[in-house]
């Protein structure tokens, strides 16, 4: 018995492959000048002048910022934080986390648009890509030719700037954990720790490769806040936005066409709002994640319909309310006062004095009282009992101070050791003390007794710390 013919597949019975993932294509970013973009490179400057500023920038014989892991102290200008004072940290990152949430729900990414080290970073390396290899169609076209000698001078020589770029951020941002004259000395004699070369690598490499190769791959795919942005937007949000009820149905035209005739809108499809994007969206496809909020789309834009004799603002900052309602710019100021605005500013008003008033009260002395364990209360000449102590003496301030030391508690009370102490500025400094009472000053067991230090200069300065006497 011959087998049957077999069945013929229809199309829409083949399985068909879909990648989960969006093929990676290169970006070639559009170099734009106006309004923004100025705004861009001033915080450009603005962000590269502090960070590489301030660890050669003096102050009070060392460096303005120094986090020093070794002596673990973090100096911050005039004021130097301890491992005690992990409470400021927290509460700075508390400040940070919530003005990321009040910018964001007032004007949407203009963190991620202007300040963010990626952007900040990526503009910097695109700037000395266009230098070298010219603007946006010549970059696109040196990428599509053969190999030649000319290509790869032009690649090597980018690339070798970017290189050294990136190993003096990582060297500038080690300068900040190790003095910056330190690491300076020990590159020029070519004795730089080990520790000291990963992390200089380390952080070089993640600038050459975060700001040269991977770009917008960041705020796409690594970066959290591009996922959780959306939840922090409402319609009165201020965002880089498109409006389609000017600009639909869009197509190109002459300059002296009447496109109101033709049935078209302001926009001419020149499609350069795409190509300014450093993130490669099109912003006329609504808000996407994609989108930093650095309105590029908005300057060139502008230009377009300047030349086109049309009014600006096709791509502008503005809401969803403002949009839908035809809202003007007072519509627009009145609604940024709003619950969710207000529950955010107060709340970061509220810990930002917090702040300010724990740095104000911050102790320029404190004092570790602990007891000797290994010398329980004994008895010494006299019939005394005495009580062994370790103090730590931490002068918090950057001028060095002397310190006188008493003690009080119980009856007739007596003080052995040093009476006054030096402590060099932001230094600490043990000592040990025996402290000797009668038999009868007390009850049997342990007693409360205070140690007093207090500034020689500056009376102000001073601290009552509590200590326990072990009677026998």
């Amino acid at each position: 018995m011959s087998s049957p013919n077999p069945v013929p597949h229809t199309a829409a019975e083949e399985t068909v492959e879909q990648s989960l993932y969006e093929v990676s294509r290169k970006i070639y970013p559009r170099s734009v000048t106006g309004w923004f973009a100025t705004w861009r490179w001033v915080f450009v400057w603005l962000t590269q002048l502090v960070f590489y500023g301030c660890c050669w920038l003096p102050w009070n014989g060392r460096q303005a910022m120094l986090f020093d892991l070794v002596e673990r102290k973090f100096y911050i200008f005039g004021l130097v934080f301890w491992p005690q004072d992990v409470f400021f940290l927290a509460v700075l990152l508390i400040i940070s986390a919530y003005s990321l949430f009040l910018f964001t729900a007032v004007g949407g990414r203009l963190w991620c648009g202007y300040a963010c080290p990626q952007t900040v970073y990526t503009s910097i390396f695109l700037y000395i890509e266009e230098k070298v290899e010219g603007n946006r169609m010549a970059r696109m076209k040196l990428d599509s030719l053969p190999l030649s000698l000319r290509k790869v001078y032009l690649k090597a020589g980018k690339h070798a700037i970017w290189i050294i770029f990136s190993l003096w951020t990582g060297f500038t941002f080690v300068g900040y954990f190790t003095p910056i004259k330190t690491l300076t000395t020990g590159l020029l004699h070519l004795d730089l720790g080990p520790w000291e070369i990963f992390w200089i690598l380390f952080y070089g490499l993640a600038t050459y490769g975060n700001a040269g190769w991977l770009r917008e791959q960041v705020c796409k795919y690594m970066c959290p806040y591009a996922r959780f942005q959306g939840v922090m937007f409402d319609p009165d949000t201020l965002t880089v936005t498109y409006d389609r009820e000017r600009g639909e149905p869009r197509g190109s035209r002459a300059r002296k066409t009447d496109h109101r005739e033709k049935g078209l809108g302001d926009c001419i499809d020149c499609q350069l709002c795409v190509a300014v994007c450093p993130t490669g969206i099109d912003i006329r496809d609504g808000l996407q994640y994609e989108c930093i909020g650095c309105a590029a789309c908005i300057d060139v834009c502008d230009q377009v319909m300047d030349k086109m004799d049309y009014p600006r603002g096709l791509i502008r900052y503005s809401t969803e309310n403002a949009i839908e309602k035809h809202w003007g710019w007072r519509d627009i100021l009145g609604h940024v006062i709003r619950p969710r605005v207000l529950v955010y500013s107060g709340v970061l008003m509220v810990i930002v004095i917090a702040f300010l008033w724990g740095l104000a009260v911050k102790p320029e002395l404190r004092v570790d009282v602990l007891r000797d364990r290994a010398a329980l209360a004994r008895e010494v000449e006299g019939g005394l009992i005495e009580n062994v102590y370790r103090l730590q003496v931490m002068n918090v301030s950057e001028i060095p101070q002397r310190y006188e030391i008493s003690v009080q508690g119980l009856k007739d009370i007596q003080l052995i050791g040093p009476r006054v102490v030096a402590v060099a500025p932001a230094t600490t400094q043990a000592l040990t003390l025996q402290v000797r009472v009668p038999p009868e000053s007390g009850k049997t067991g342990a007693s409360t007794i205070y140690f007093d230090l207090r500034s020689v200069s500056n009376p102000r300065i001073a601290v009552h710390e509590k200590a326990r006497f072990l009677l026998p």
